[in-house]
């Protein structure tokens, strides 16, 4: 099991809504599964990758600076935020996928960039 990262926001997220932004064309995501249980995929190249998974919230376990941007999207499209197992955020500032941990901030890259890039696992 991986790190893990949480899309969090005030109000409860329901599934219902899940559905609905992925099966906007501009998403170019796509969930599958049931209201218990689901995962959403992105695309890249002729291949799919799991980028979330559902299980009464929406969770992800990030292996590639793709998965991030994926996943701080997807937040964002859910009206949330991305947070880590360790209380720092992610998300897209000015085009840009970030981490800010208190004072410190880290630049993942342009979400553009990164999603071109695809989704290269991060070395160990």
């Amino acid at each position: 099991m991986g790190y893990e990262l949480r899309v969090h926001r005030e109000s409860p997220l329901a599934y219902a809504e899940i559905t609905e932004v992925t099966a906007s064309a501009d998403a170019g995501l796509e969930l599958r599964g049931t209201p218990e249980s689901g995962q959403v995929f992105a695309r890249h190249g002729e291949a799919e990758h799991a980028v979330a998974s559902w299980q009464g919230r929406l969770f992800g376990e990030p292996t590639s600076d793709w998965h991030v941007a994926h996943l701080a999207r997807l937040a964002e499209m859910l009206g949330g935020g991305l947070i880590g197992e360790d209380g720092e955020a992610y998300g897209i500032r000015d085009g840009i996928v970030e981490q800010v941990n208190g004072e410190a901030t880290y630049e993942f890259g342009k979400l553009e960039e990164l999603l071109v890039l695809g989704p290269a696992q991060w070395s160990t």
